[in-house]
């Protein structure tokens, strides 16, 4: 039995290029939405940059009106200053969810592979290939807005799982 259709958003975030994706899953089926890509100009202030990522996942959240949010958690880099800024903008990637009263769920890197390609190394070719196969009808112009929609797949398949039904059980409680 079909559960009714959820819209979710995907953020792949990152200080030049944030990437977001929307799909609609009914439990059974995918649906792609749209997709697409916020930018910072990386001569702005750290602060306004910051700003327009957020400013730019509100706009697309009051948009399309997803009911859940799914953002890729952070890999640690050997660059400790890239790593601290990558940080600061998936703050942003999950404030403006929250900020609009969504779930946020957060996956790691290699689960959303794993998920949508069946290999948790899976290359950004390998992703978009299957993001062509499960959402024969998206339009994506860049990797980031591919991962994006890799990231909202990720979570249409994880978010009614047992262990996903026993996590949110367990932050109830407490």
């Amino acid at each position: 039995m079909a559960m009714k259709a959820i819209r979710i958003i995907g953020i792949d975030p990152g200080l030049r290029r944030t990437g977001w994706g929307v799909v609609e899953s009914d439990g059974v089926r995918l649906f792609y939405v749209a997709s697409g890509m916020i930018t910072s100009e990386s001569d702005d202030d750290l602060a306004y940059r910051l700003r327009d990522i957020f400013e730019g996942l509100t706009s697309v959240i009051a948009a399309f009106s997803p009911h859940d949010a799914a953002v890729e958690e952070t890999f640690v880099n050997e660059n400790p200053r890239a790593t601290l800024k990558l940080g600061q903008a998936r703050g942003m990637a999950l404030l403006a969810p929250a900020m609009a009263g969504l779930k946020v769920a957060e996956y790691p890197p290699n689960l959303i592979k794993k998920t949508v390609v069946g290999a948790g190394h899976a290359d950004k070719k390998q992703i978009q290939a299957m993001i062509g196969f499960l959402l024969p009808k998206a339009k994506f112009g860049s990797a980031d807005e591919a991962d994006a929609l890799a990231i909202a797949i990720c979570h249409a398949n994880h978010r009614t799982t047992p262990q996903a039904r026993a996590l949110e059980a367990l932050k109830a409680r407490v």
